[in-house]
Protein backbone atom coordinates (compact mmCIF):
# COMPACT_ATOMS: atom_id res chain seq x y z
CA UNK A 1 0.00 0.00 0.00
CA UNK A 2 2.62 2.54 0.80
CA UNK A 3 4.28 1.54 -2.70
CA UNK A 4 1.10 2.38 -3.96
CA UNK A 5 0.57 5.95 -2.50
CA UNK A 6 4.24 6.88 -3.65
CA UNK A 7 3.35 6.31 -7.53
CA UNK A 8 0.50 8.66 -7.04
CA UNK A 9 1.82 11.92 -8.20
CA UNK A 10 2.54 15.04 -6.36
CA UNK A 11 -0.38 17.56 -6.35
CA UNK A 12 1.22 21.10 -6.29
CA UNK A 13 -0.03 24.51 -5.03
CA UNK A 14 -3.69 24.76 -5.55
CA UNK A 15 -3.79 20.99 -6.59
CA UNK A 16 -1.94 21.17 -9.27
CA UNK A 17 -0.34 17.32 -10.51
CA UNK A 18 3.33 17.41 -10.70
CA UNK A 19 4.16 15.50 -13.60
CA UNK A 20 7.22 15.08 -15.70
CA UNK A 21 8.30 16.46 -18.86
CA UNK A 22 6.90 14.39 -21.78
CA UNK A 23 5.74 14.37 -25.17
CA UNK A 24 2.53 12.55 -26.24
CA UNK A 25 -0.42 11.34 -25.02
CA UNK A 26 1.21 9.37 -22.13
CA UNK A 27 2.09 11.91 -19.76
CA UNK A 28 -1.05 14.26 -20.70
CA UNK A 29 -3.54 11.23 -19.93
CA UNK A 30 -1.44 10.58 -16.76
CA UNK A 31 -1.77 14.54 -15.49
CA UNK A 32 -5.42 14.53 -16.13
CA UNK A 33 -5.74 10.94 -13.86
CA UNK A 34 -4.02 12.74 -11.36
CA UNK A 35 -6.24 16.39 -11.33
CA UNK A 36 -8.22 16.47 -8.21
CA UNK A 37 -11.84 15.97 -7.74
CA UNK A 38 -14.18 17.45 -10.07
CA UNK A 39 -11.20 19.03 -12.13
CA UNK A 40 -10.28 15.89 -13.57
CA UNK A 41 -13.87 15.26 -15.63
CA UNK A 42 -12.45 19.03 -16.99
CA UNK A 43 -9.45 17.91 -17.88
CA UNK A 44 -10.55 14.80 -19.71
CA UNK A 45 -13.44 17.24 -21.79
CA UNK A 46 -10.88 19.53 -22.70
CA UNK A 47 -8.35 16.91 -23.77
CA UNK A 48 -11.79 14.94 -25.58
CA UNK A 49 -12.77 18.30 -27.37
CA UNK A 50 -9.20 18.89 -28.76
CA UNK A 51 -8.80 15.94 -29.90
CA UNK A 52 -12.51 15.77 -31.62
CA UNK A 53 -11.66 18.86 -33.01
CA UNK A 54 -7.89 18.53 -34.47
CA UNK A 55 -7.27 14.87 -34.88
CA UNK A 56 -4.10 15.37 -35.48
CA UNK A 57 -2.59 17.55 -32.37
CA UNK A 58 0.53 17.03 -30.96
CA UNK A 59 0.44 16.77 -27.20
CA UNK A 60 3.02 17.65 -24.26
CA UNK A 61 3.43 17.62 -20.10
CA UNK A 62 5.66 21.31 -19.58
CA UNK A 63 5.92 22.95 -16.53
CA UNK A 64 3.42 20.78 -15.37
CA UNK A 65 0.81 21.66 -17.23
CA UNK A 66 -0.59 19.69 -20.53
CA UNK A 67 0.52 21.67 -23.99
CA UNK A 68 -1.54 21.49 -27.44
CA UNK A 69 0.22 22.18 -31.04
CA UNK A 70 -0.08 21.46 -34.50
CA UNK A 71 3.89 20.87 -34.16
CA UNK A 72 6.31 19.75 -31.64
CA UNK A 73 7.46 22.37 -29.56
CA UNK A 74 5.11 25.44 -31.22
CA UNK A 75 1.65 25.26 -29.05
CA UNK A 76 -1.62 27.10 -29.10
CA UNK A 77 -3.43 25.94 -25.92
CA UNK A 78 -2.23 25.18 -22.59
CA UNK A 79 -4.29 24.09 -18.91
CA UNK A 80 -3.28 24.16 -15.30
CA UNK A 81 -5.00 23.25 -11.95
CA UNK A 82 -6.01 25.92 -9.52
CA UNK A 83 -7.95 25.37 -6.16
CA UNK A 84 -11.45 27.31 -7.49
CA UNK A 85 -11.28 26.38 -11.32
CA UNK A 86 -9.00 25.36 -14.43
CA UNK A 87 -7.05 27.96 -16.34
CA UNK A 88 -7.33 27.52 -20.05
CA UNK A 89 -4.15 29.27 -21.76
CA UNK A 90 -4.78 30.35 -25.69
CA UNK A 91 -1.33 31.87 -26.20
CA UNK A 92 -2.54 33.75 -29.54
CA UNK A 93 -6.00 34.30 -27.36
CA UNK A 94 -6.63 38.07 -28.60
CA UNK A 95 -6.85 36.65 -32.45
CA UNK A 96 -9.91 34.39 -31.24
CA UNK A 97 -13.36 35.78 -32.25
CA UNK A 98 -14.92 36.41 -29.38
CA UNK A 99 -11.29 36.75 -27.00
CA UNK A 100 -11.65 34.66 -23.82
CA UNK A 101 -12.42 36.34 -21.39
CA UNK A 102 -9.19 36.56 -18.95
CA UNK A 103 -6.59 39.10 -19.89
CA UNK A 104 -3.16 38.40 -19.39
CA UNK A 105 -0.06 40.65 -19.00
CA UNK A 106 1.47 39.33 -22.47
CA UNK A 107 0.13 40.66 -25.08
CA UNK A 108 -1.63 37.94 -27.04
CA UNK A 109 -2.66 35.67 -24.42
CA UNK A 110 -5.69 35.77 -23.31
CA UNK A 111 -7.17 32.70 -20.84
CA UNK A 112 -10.46 30.91 -20.03
CA UNK A 113 -11.33 29.44 -16.44
CA UNK A 114 -13.36 26.64 -15.89
CA UNK A 115 -15.04 25.87 -12.42
CA UNK A 116 -16.65 23.39 -10.79
CA UNK A 117 -20.29 23.11 -12.93
CA UNK A 118 -19.48 25.60 -15.77
CA UNK A 119 -20.66 24.41 -19.53
CA UNK A 120 -18.29 25.02 -21.53
CA UNK A 121 -17.75 22.88 -24.57
CA UNK A 122 -19.27 24.79 -27.51
CA UNK A 123 -17.67 28.32 -27.15
CA UNK A 124 -14.05 25.86 -26.26
CA UNK A 125 -14.74 23.91 -28.94
CA UNK A 126 -14.89 26.72 -31.45
CA UNK A 127 -11.67 28.63 -29.73
CA UNK A 128 -9.86 25.08 -29.86
CA UNK A 129 -10.52 25.29 -34.04
CA UNK A 130 -9.47 29.02 -34.33
CA UNK A 131 -6.89 28.73 -31.96
CA UNK A 132 -5.41 25.63 -34.12
CA UNK A 133 -5.42 27.18 -37.45
CA UNK A 134 -2.76 30.07 -35.51
CA UNK A 135 0.72 30.12 -35.60
CA UNK A 136 2.11 28.64 -32.30
CA UNK A 137 4.27 29.20 -29.73
CA UNK A 138 7.22 28.30 -29.39
CA UNK A 139 8.51 26.55 -26.21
Amino acid sequence: MAAEKSKKPKLLSGGNPQIAKGYGDEPVQKYIAAMPGWKRDVGRAIDDIIVRTVPMVQKAVKWNSPFYGMECDSWFLSFHVFTKYVKVTFFRGTSLSPAPPEKSKHDEVRYFHIHEGDAFEDQFADWVKQASRLPGEKM
